[in-house]
């Protein structure tokens, strides 16, 4: 491994109005090394990459690139210095084409030469093992594709220092092998590479040192080799993890015998679900398994008729009924917190407070608006009970982490005290910390009687958390694993191809 060093910050400081983001943080990425930037939500780690690229103007510090003080004022300036970047929040123009996104702003002003373009596109995406042509719009492309081109434009730019924040966020697992086998090339060259990310086991894949932040400060700088991952999660917690023991030893609530809280029978939808049969008794923690694009996030939305039912019958507390669209599904006590958080869930620009109150308020209907006394005491209410960091209840969400982004939209379906919640993928993208809170939240709430589904592309997690699993694979429901059979190996086997039952063509 190279030892120079090519970024070097020091006594970086920045605030916000109300909000201290960083103070007095170092960090130091060298030639031919991963370095992973770990932390909570709202721990810096972003504001400090901003800081790195130019999005943000330090407030203190000094920042140099091989050896020269630098003062970037905009993202293009940093990456005239060779700095790439690409986000967890993919900003490509879906309207281009795959080859223009690759090179938009990078020829001569007036002047493309297409062939010349597509077929770089072309050597780079073949080279990638990306599945896309340089002419086809980048709309038409996968999200995960999406996201290994938004890599590969940063890659081509013959950036020395790469900044990978939360790639793997949307990658199947050979797509993680491909880029993983990518950083060490590009390692190998002699790229410094700072790479964030909420997976521990991919942080210790492939991670030479690793930086903790913690509340905007530096808690240290750690060879990855020397830190065990139980200590990483005890520093980015700033405490013991007696929580988190908790939860792995914790067995979940199994059901209870009766009616079902929901039935549905042949369900199916116009994403392409299969039809299927689904139950779940009161107070029963299930979920969904299955890699990605099996159909997991499709099977749950078609229970709440988030996408249009095609097929089959629903039971609700042995009574049937018919749930044809969201409304209908809320009217009955089902809550649903949908995968995509920023796209279905928050209304960026609305408060807490009114992001909070929303699904109560569609379900009173908005001529029966509340009082802002009303309001500010549902708000109060929550924001005490899930612990969620905001300066008011009147901050804009869209200025909240991830994390308590997430616990707001909980807050949301809590306040309608839903019979039955789905969270499907609730914990994706959000911190240590912020993971234990929601999983002990599933389980007491089940304690109380409340029926939940989740779902999490970490196996680990649901078999933590989940009584049932119902595995699924290419939208087909291909086995149901409870008790002695909810082990990893066991939830792998059926999704690998050892199905109970086939899949019906």
């Amino acid at each position: 491994m190279h030892t120079q060093i090519v970024l070097e910050m020091r006594g970086i400081s920045k605030a916000f109005p109300g909000v201290r983001a960083l103070h007095n943080v170092d960090f130091t990425l060298r030639r031919g090394e991963v370095h992973a930037l770990m932390g909570e939500n709202g721990a810096g780690k972003s504001t400090l990459i901003k800081v790195m690229t130019g999005v943000y103007a330090k407030d203190a510090g000094r920042i140099t690139i091989d050896g020269a003080t630098i003062h970037f004022r905009s993202p293009q300036e940093a990456q005239n210095f060779g700095v790439g970047t690409v986000y967890q929040e993919i900003s490509l123009c879906p309207n281009l084409t795959v080859a223009e996104n690759m090179f938009i702003g990078r020829g001569r002003r007036g002047f493309v030469n297409w062939n010349r373009m597509n077929g770089d596109a072309t050597r780079l995406l073949e080279s990638l093992c990306i599945p896309a042509r340089p002419t086809q719009e980048l709309s038409n492309c996968s999200l995960a594709v999406q996201q290994m081109i938004a890599i590969a434009r940063a890659v081509d730019m013959e950036c020395k220092i790469l900044i990978l924040d939360e790639p793997t966020s949307s990658l199947d697992e050979d797509e993680v092998r491909r880029l993983f086998a990518l950083m060490r090339e590009l390692k190998s060259r002699g790229v410094g590479i700072v790479f964030v990310t909420h997976f521990l086991d991919q942080v210790y894949e492939v991670s030479d040192r690793i930086t903790v932040l913690r509340d905007g400060e530096l808690v240290g700088e750690y060879a990855a080799s020397s830190l065990p991952q139980i200590e990483l999660v005890a520093k980015m917690l700033g405490k013991e993890l007696g929580d988190v023991a908790g939860i792995r030893n914790r067995r979940p609530r199994t059901a209870e015998s009766g009616i079902p809280v929901f039935e549905a029978t042949g369900l199916s939808s116009a994403a392409g679900v299969r039809p299927f049969d689904f139950s779940i008794h009161k107070g029963e923690v299930n979920g969904f398994a299955g890699l990605l694009g099996s159909g997991r996030s499709e099977s749950v939305r078609a229970i709440y008729a988030a996408d249009k039912v095609t097929g089959g019958s629903v039971r609700v507390n042995g009574k049937s009924v018919r749930i044809g669209k969201p409304i209908q599904a809320m009217k009955l006590g089902i809550g649903y917190l949908p995968e995509d958080r920023k796209g279905d869930g928050i209304i960026a620009e609305l408060s807490v407070r009114e992001n909070i109150i929303l699904a109560l308020q569609v379900m009173e209907g908005f001529f029966k608006p509340f009082s802002r006394k009303q309001a500010e005491a549902f708000a109060d209410e929550y924001i005490r009970l899930l612990n969620i960091k905001t300066p008011s209840t009147g901050t804009p969400i869209k200025a909240l982490s991830g994390g308590n982004q997430q616990k707001v939209i909980l807050a949301r379906w809590l306040l309608t005290h839903p019979e039955y919640l789905i969270l499907d993928e609730p914990t994706r993208g959000i911190d240590v910390g912020t993971k234990v809170e929601i999983q002990k939240l599933v389980l007491k709430l089940a304690e109380e009687g409340v029926s939940v589904t989740f779902i999490s592309s970490e196996i680990e997690e649901m078999l933590r958390t989940c009584s049932r699993l119902i595995v699924m694979r290419d939208r087909c429901v291909v086995g149901e694993l409870e008790d002695s059979g909810l082990t990893q190996n066991d939830v792998m086997h059926v999704i690998a191809g050892g199905a109970e039952k086939p899949c019906d063509e």
